[in-house]
């Protein structure tokens, strides 16, 4: 990762210094011209193939970001049956949603299978309940490779030990369930877990994958999740998108011709495409200088972006309002009354009580896990489009936190 290729110009800081201005809290800003750029990216990757794209909305579920997303030709996976709604809600065809819950009640399955999107069975008790009620409805079965794929345990969802999906070695099981009931099975799926690095271990899971598939006779598309892993930092690694599709590419070719005809290829990408569209701005409130530390102190915490806290991720963090300043190191921490570190020992340009910062990668799962605690509000969302900003969400206000409880009458 080049840094200097991902920092705003001095064009694009001043209307986010203006908006800064007018906002009284922090917000978060959404690039379409960078989802755009890595949506292409994956095409060209996969151009040999007939491949479709489903956007993760877990990742980033705005309404307007998944309007947008579905204009580029996406399909959405969505993991609740919430993110299905607001997938109808945005405009994506019902036959374009793929529905991958983990853990859900069989309501929530029925319902989904009720408003016509396509169904992914995660669990064997679910598949014998397909079975049982809805065996014309055509299902994808998720397969657990048993591949530790990712980073690490909290975001590999691919192996021997994940509560995610089918594990590979009870295929006969499924066979039988299948066979007895005459189950429709158009697709499998598999999805490893985020930061994949390595595309030869992507590629063994992704043999398991298609070696499964051999089984299955009417398969319609092959799903292989995502994971992709994106920069967040100079010199950090990153998934070499174009290598895996060279790489994936030959084994599919292969796979058709074992097979004896095409079937679509799927990915679902969720950070791949909204991380690094994402930026978060926030205010300093303070800067405190102890024996040992300098910490600027931002109007914003984990509450708002808990990656950081949750799995020492790292964000770059920019001054927007002294970019060539001289460096200093600090600490930024945020408003909490818990411990709520962005940053140690962070070199950025010398800092002073007002200043906005800039916080780079927060397209992917900061707002969609941001929260209300020490009872704060969530921050405005925008949308930077063809170089104007546009309000997508509102920041929230004390009406939204209270407007949801109820008064018994008792403590008056």
């Amino acid at each position: 990762m080049n840094l200097d290729s991902k920092r705003l110009s001095s064009r694009e800081i001043s209307p986010l210094i203006d908006l800064a201005g007018q906002e009284s809290g922090p917000f978060f800003v959404y690039r379409t011209d960078s989802i755009k750029k890595q949506y292409a990216r994956l095409k060209r990757a996969f151009s040999q193939l007939p491949v479709h794209i489903h956007y993760a909305c877990k990742a980033l579920s705005n309404l307007e970001i998944l309007r947008f997303i579905r204009s580029l030709g996406c399909g959405l996976d969505a993991v609740s049956l919430q993110e299905v709604k607001l997938g109808i809600e945005a405009g994506y065809a019902t036959q374009d949603i793929l529905f991958t819950p983990n853990g859900a009640a069989w309501e929530e399955m029925e319902e989904a299978i009720k408003l016509g999107v396509r169904i992914n069975v995660d669990a064997i008790s679910t598949l014998e309940k397909m079975g049982e009620y809805y065996s014309d409805t055509p299902i994808c079965i998720r397969v657990n490779p048993h591949i530790m794929a990712g980073g690490n345990s909290k975001i590999s969802v691919g192996h021997i030990d994940s509560k995610f999906g089918i594990s590979i070695h009870q295929m006969p099981h499924v066979h039988k369930l299948v066979d007895s009931w005459g189950l429709n099975v158009e697709a499998l799926h598999m999805h490893t877990g985020s930061d994949i690095l390595d595309a030869e271990v992507f590629l063994r899971a992704a043999d398991i994958l298609l070696n499964a598939a051999m089984e299955f006779p009417n398969l319609r598309y092959i799903d292989m999740g995502s994971g992709f892993k994106v920069a967040y930092k100079e010199g950090d690694l990153q998934t070499d998108i174009e290598r895996l599709g060279e790489l994936i590419t030959e084994r599919m070719l292969r796979f058709y011709s074992e097979y004896g005809k095409e079937v679509q290829l799927v990915f679902e990408p969720g950070k791949f495409l909204v991380s690094e569209a994402g930026l978060f701005l926030t205010q300093v409130t303070n800067v405190k200088i102890t024996p040992s530390t300098m910490f600027a102190s931002v109007n914003t915490g984990f509450n708002h972006l808990i990656r950081p806290m949750f799995y020492d991720a790292y964000h770059h963090i920019e001054n927007l309002s002294n970019p060539e300043g001289q460096t200093r190191i600090y600490n930024v921490v945020g408003y909490l009354c818990e411990t709520d570190t962005f940053a140690v020992n962070r070199r950025i340009a010398s800092i002073s009580e007002g200043d906005t910062l800039c916080f780079y990668n927060a397209g992917a799962y900061c707002y969609s896990m941001a929260s209300n605690y020490n009872s704060r509000f969530r921050p405005a969302e925008y949308l930077w489009h063809e170089e104007k900003l546009y309000c997508i969400r509102e920041a929230e206000d004390f009406e939204d936190l209270i407007r949801l409880q109820k008064s018994t009458g008792l403590f008056v």
